[in-house]
C-alpha cells in the first residue's frame, strides 16, 4: 500500500479558505452583526488533492 502525503496546498484540511479583504469604504449594514467592512471569496475544494487532504 502506498503512503499518503499530506497535501501541501490545503495542509490536509481538504478545503482552501477564501481570501477576505476589508475596507471601511465598503461598509454596509449587516442585519445580524452590525457593520460589515469585508468581502470574502467562498471556500473551495482543494484543486491539488481534489478535497481528499492528501496526495495519492
Amino acid at each position: 500500500m502506498k503512503s499518503q502525503q499530506v497535501c501541501p496546498t490545503c495542509k490536509g484540511k481538504k478545503m482552501v479558505v477564501g481570501n477576505c479583504e476589508c475596507n471601511a469604504e465598503w461598509r454596509s449594514l449587516d442585519g445580524e452583526n452590525g457593520f460589515n467592512d469585508c468581502r470574502c471569496e467562498p471556500d473551495i475544494e482543494c484543486p491539488d488533492c481534489r478535497g481528499k487532504g492528501y496526495i495519492e
